[in-house]
């Protein structure tokens, strides 16, 4: 049992394991990491069959591809379409860690600010590198809005440069917070609850029954989130993406 729920977050060493001047220790990030990787490998393989009357399972991920494929063309305009499996893989990615976090004593990846913030900054990264390719210097003009008083460009072009910035640290925060504020709620409502049986006798059975009703109610609402973070993480990326073929503000 953990005794407070910051320590489901934990970073914990399980065998320290180094491979020349690399430190590749098994931990339980890491080991979630492949668990979350097995579990999208599987999901493919299963799908490498195609049987003559799809299976439920194949209707879903067939479902799922429309609605990503649809998402990107939407904010792109279909400029981005060449990354599309790129932004799938992150949705599924996502959704599968943030789901698998919520077994019992499971160790959420997602709720790792390192982890977050490394995909958020690649992808911001590459979406900068993209703009110059395709645009050259005239990506710079995302900055400058047209038509501004020429006076207020310097001002109004640091802003944009600053708010484009934080976009790494806004897409990183929103999911690594969620993940880690619904996983606390559900730690404190559960040990509440356990502690009001332990009390004994019918008044206790009672008096539990209510934050177990709001576990239950939480975990139905974690789930629900698990897949809106990977839904807005991913559209977040498609919108962003979009500057970097259309760098018109």
């Amino acid at each position: 049992m953990y005794l407070s729920p910051l320590e489901t977050f934990e970073v914990l060493l399980y065998r320290p394991l180094g491979f020349f001047s690399l430190d590749i220790s098994l931990t339980n990030g890491a080991l979630f990491l492949a668990l979350a990787a097995a579990s999208i490998g599987l999901l493919f393989l299963g799908l490498l069959r195609t049987p003559l009357i799809p299976s439920g399972v194949q209707l879903l991920a067939e479902q799922l591809y429309r609605f990503v494929l649809s998402m990107v063309a939407e904010q792109t305009g279909g400029a981005a379409l060449p990354f599309f499996p790129l932004l799938l893989l992150v949705f599924i990615f996502i959704a599968v860690s943030n789901l698998l976090g919520l077994f019992p004593f499971a160790f959420t990846t997602t709720a790792q600010f390192a982890l977050t913030f490394a995909l958020a900054l690649s992808f911001n990264l590459g979406f900068v590198l993209l703009g110059f390719r395709l645009h050259g210097m005239n990506f710079l003009r995302l900055f400058l809005p047209a038509g501004a008083p020429a006076a207020l460009l310097p001002l109004i072009a640091a802003i944009e440069v600053v708010s484009y910035l934080i976009r790494t640290f806004s897409l990183s925060i929103r999911l690594f917070a969620n993940m880690m504020a619904g996983h606390t709620l559900l730690h404190i409502l559960a040990t509440f609850s356990l502690q009001l049986l332990k009390l004994g006798g019918p008044l206790g059975v009672v008096a539990a029954l209510i934050p177990l009703a709001l576990v239950l109610a939480v975990f139905a609402l974690e789930l629900a989130i698990a897949l809106i973070q990977a839904y807005v993480f991913t559209i977040l990326l498609a919108i962003y993406s979009n500057d970097s073929y259309h760098p018109v503000h």
